[in-house]
């Protein structure tokens, strides 16, 4: 995502990527209520690229932000699999 995009992102900037993620996120829940298998999964990916896309204008590294929260084990409860109660 990086190398396709960042330039152009860093020129639309955090809020106006924000606001695409947002969109997608929007497009995927409507793709889910409408129990599309197909439009959820290109939306899945369109999520999975704008939140990339953000990560990297802010400089987050988010394979490494996710690995370091989710290591193996609920970063609540301390379990694998997870034990809340919520």
């Amino acid at each position: 995502m990086k190398r396709l995009y960042f330039h152009r992102d860093s020129e639309r900037g955090i809020e106006g990527t924000y606001k695409w993620l947002s969109d997608e996120v929007e497009e995927l829940g409507e793709a889910l209520q409408e129990e599309d298998e197909e439009a959820a999964e290109k939306e899945f990916a369109d999520v999975i690229a704008w939140l990339a896309s953000l990560a990297n204008i802010t400089g987050i590294d988010l394979e490494k932000a996710a690995i370091n929260k989710y290591s193996g084990i609920c970063p609540k409860c301390q379990q694998a699999p997870c034990q809340c109660m919520f």
